[in-house]
C-alpha cells in the first residue's frame, strides 16, 4: 500500500507591516507621512489568511502595534482563524535605534494592546529588522520583564542590515530567562546562508529555495521557520520612487511572483505557529 511521506512541521511566520513602514524606506518616508500613504495592509493580510486556509496552515502573525490599533478586527479574525498573533513593536523602529527606556515602553506598550484586542495572552516577539545583537543584549532583560515567553529577534548571518553571525543558530533560553528563537540557516562550504524567507525567497528560484529547506530539515534537529510580508503579495503597491535603487530592487523584485511560490511552499511543506512548533522548546 503506497502512503504519502509525512511532512516534516515549520514555522510560518508573517511580519505584519505595511509597504511604507519597511526599514529601507525609513529615509525616504517618514512616520509622519505615514498617515497620508494609501493603506495596504488590511487587505493583503486578509488575502493571506484565505491562502493560508486553503492549505491548512497555521502561523505566527508578528503585528506592529500601528497595524493593530488601526485594525482591531483584524487582528480578532486572526485569532478566531487559529493563528497566533505576537508583537513587531509598535512604529517599525529598529532596537538598535531606542534606547532602552523606549525599547521597554515600546514592547510593553505594544504587548498590552494587542492582549486588550484579543482577550489573549501575547508570548512571542520579533524585533524589527532582526535588530537585537552585541549593543543591546539588554533588551531581553526588558522582555523578561514585559512578560515575554520567546524572541525571535536575530539572524546569524553576515548581512549589511543586520546579523548576528557568531550567535547560536539553534532555539536556545537566554541567560535573561527568555528563549530566542533565531532565524534558520543552511551551513554550507564554510558559510552560513540565509534561508529563512523574507526577500531571498523572492529573488531566488523555487527549486532553489526548497532545495535549501529540504537540506537543513536533514541536517538540524532544529525546527525550520519562515517569514515574509503581507506586501511582498502585493505588486500593485504604490512605488516609492525616492528610494535608493538598491532598496527598491530589493523591495520589488518578483513582487508579482511571490503568490505563486507562496502557494507551493504551503502545499510542499506543514506549517504552523511558533508556539505550537518551538512547544518542546518552552515547556
Amino acid at each position: 500500500m503506497n502512503t504519502l511521506p509525512i511532512k516534516p512541521t515549520s514555522a510560518l511566520t508573517v511580519d505584519v507591516e505595511d509597504y511604507f513602514h519597511v526599514a529601507a524606506f525609513e529615509k525616504t518616508i517618514l512616520p509622519a507621512d505615514w498617515a497620508k500613504m494609501p493603506v495596504r495592509v488590511e487587505a493583503n493580510t486578509y488575502k493571506l489568511l484565505e491562502l493560508f486556509a486553503r492549505y491548512d496552515a497555521k502561523a505566527t502573525f508578528f503585528l506592529l502595534g500601528w497595524v493593530a490599533k488601526r485594525y482591531p478586527e483584524l487582528v480578532r479574525d486572526l485569532v478566531k482563524a487559529g493563528h497566533e498573533v505576537a508583537s513587531h513593536g509598535f512604529n517599525h523602529i529598529k532596537a538598535t535605534q531606542q534606547s532602552r527606556a523606549e525599547f521597554a515602553k515600546d514592547i510593553t506598550d505594544t504587548k498590552n494592546l494587542l492582549e486588550d484586542i484579543t482577550g489573549t495572552a501575547v508570548y512571542g516577539y520579533r524585533a524589527p529588522s532582526f535588530s537585537i545583537d552585541k549593543t543591546n543584549e539588554w533588551a531581553f532583560t526588558e522582555l523578561k520583564a514585559a512578560g515575554y515567553l520567546y524572541s525571535s529577534s536575530t539572524y546569524p548571518v553576515k548581512h549589511d542590515l543586520y546579523g548576528t553571525p557568531d550567535w547560536p543558530q539553534q532555539p536556545y533560553l537566554r541567560p535573561e530567562g527568555i528563549w530566542e528563537c533565531p532565524m534558520p540557516v543552511l551551513n554550507k562550504v564554510g558559510r552560513q546562508w540565509p534561508i529563512a524567507g523574507g526577500g531571498y525567497f523572492r529573488l531566488l528560484p523555487y527549486w532553489l529555495s526548497k532545495k535549501c529547506i529540504e537540506q537543513y530539515l536533514q541536517q538540524s534537529a532544529s525546527p525550520y521557520m519562515f517569514y515574509f510580508h503581507p506586501w511582498e503579495i502585493d505588486p500593485e503597491q504604490p512605488r516609492i520612487d525616492a528610494a535608493p535603487y538598491k532598496s527598491r530592487f530589493r523591495h520589488y523584485t518578483n513582487l508579482n511572483r511571490m503568490q505563486g511560490k507562496l502557494s507551493r511552499l504551503l502545499q510542499d511543506f506543514q506549517w504552523r505557529s511558533v508556539q505550537d512548533v518551538y512547544r518542546p522548546y518552552f515547556m
